[in-house]
């Protein structure tokens, strides 16, 4: 061989063992820092239980079980083929994997998990509600999602006898219902609508208190579904109680990589912190609106559609109408256009498609649309190019998958029907 060809030879061989050192090498010590922003992402900063002072039966244990009866029961719909549980599955992390929900009809938007969201401050991918008990109710009376009306499902309750029965031990007598028709409520029906209009302020008001209380049964339940300990927990737990060394038995060096660029260059933690790796505020992150539909204004529709809600923080069916700093303090201004809020990342492996109408099929269409930053179709996109090699997408991606994590310990009687 010519000692030219011997010398490029040698020169590609280092150069190319140079490079793989480069891509595949462990990461740094974790500095000072890096370990207070891990910590302050740990499952364990999280509060025992979320609560709700809007709901005073949040953490009623009955009030759970009634409302984890009512989450299954698809008899809470016009059909009586749908119930809560249809589109937010256990089996799929309460979730249904969908790019958009089938129920009487095809949602809008993606479902995301509702697994933890009883933390949030805001609920919907707009923050049109803020109460978990609140959101509950809208999906009822939806047209598309279990289409029915707020007097059907009061009815319901009237009629079941051991319904009705636990609704009384928990919030109190249930009102007579002489007079009502069977089907009212300010929806989209004509017929149900005008029913509506035809009852007079106290009646509505009857019906209001019941259906309120639906809701909060409801959200009662969905306040156990909180995230389990994840391998990334067991990590940073290890590496704060013990040393580098056990904890990287935990993590691979491609995770540890893809962890070191969450909080660093990726700049992933601006929006994604906490230990729900949500800020729980709305952004715009550029994301074009499925084919064939209009730009989604999101958090400026929302903001419009909560401030008007009577099931509000501030309503008449809210328990405590005083704190409600988060209503009455809700940033406004042109930012919002465009903007969603920020969903968590745990669990996110399981819950695919992805973003506020599912139109990413995958997480590494997610993290190559925050790595490119395209324009705004509308409104201006917040986030800017990373700039990241394909392999450190790679890493970001192998991370994200060790926040997946059974739901915590719950009652026995917890588990949805069927064992699911």
């Amino acid at each position: 061989m010519p000692m030219r060809t011997l010398v490029m030879t040698i020169m590609l061989f280092l150069v190319s063992a140079a490079l793989a050192w480069f891509i595949w090498a462990p990461p740094r010590p974790w500095t000072a820092a890096e370990l207070i922003t891990l910590q302050s992402l740990a499952l364990e900063q999280l509060q025992a239980e979320p609560k709700d002072s809007t709901n005073r039966v949040f953490s009623n244990p009955e009030a759970q079980k009634f409302g984890y009866q009512l989450f299954f029961d698809t008899r809470l719909s016009r059909n009586g083929a749908i119930a809560c549980a249809s589109c937010h599955q256990p089996g799929a992390r309460f979730a249904d994997n969908l790019p958009l929900s089938v129920a009487i009809g095809t949602t809008k938007r993606n479902t995301p998990s509702i697994v933890g969201v009883a933390y949030s401050p805001w609920f919907y991918w707009d923050g049109r509600k803020d109460s978990l008990w609140s959101q509950a109710l809208a999906p009822l009376e939806d047209p598309g999602e279990h289409g029915g009306n707020r007097l059907q499902y009061v009815h319901l309750i009237a009629e079941d006898p051991t319904y009705r029965n636990t609704y009384e031990a928990i919030f109190g007598p249930f009102p007579s219902l002489k007079g009502f028709p069977r089907h009212a409520g300010p929806v989209a029906n004509p017929k149900w609508r005008a029913a509506w209009q035809a009852l007079t302020p106290e009646q509505r008001h009857t019906v209001n208190r019941v259906f309120s209380n639906i809701g909060k049964a409801i959200a009662a339940y969905e306040g156990l579904l909180v995230p389990g300990e994840s391998r990334f927990d067991k990590y940073v737990k290890t590496l704060v109680d013990y040393d580098e060394r056990a904890a990287n038995e935990i993590l691979d060096t491609a995770e540890r990589r893809g962890l070191k660029l969450f909080i660093g260059q990726g700049n992933c933690t601006q929006c994604h912190n906490g230990p729900l790796f949500s800020n729980n505020a709305f952004h715009n992150t550029g994301l074009l609106s499925r084919p064939m539909t209009l730009p989604d204004i999101g958090r400026a529709a929302g903001l419009r559609v909560v401030l008007a809600d009577p099931f509000n923080c501030l309503g008449a069916y809210s328990d405590d109408p005083v704190k409600c700093d988060e209503l009455r303090f809700a940033n406004t201004g042109p930012e919002l256009v465009g903007s969603m809020r920020t969903a968590s990342l745990r669990n996110v492996i399981g819950t695919a498609p992805y973003s506020h109408s599912g139109q990413q099929t995958d997480l590494r269409a997610v993290l190559e649309q925050y790595n490119q930053a395209p324009d705004a179709m509308i409104g201006h996109n917040e986030s800017k190019p990373l700039d990241l090699w394909p392999w450190q997408i790679s890493d970001l991606e192998a991370f994200l998958k060790t926040l997946n994590a059974p739901i915590a310990a719950a009652p026995e009687w917890l588990r949805p029907p069927g064992g699911g």
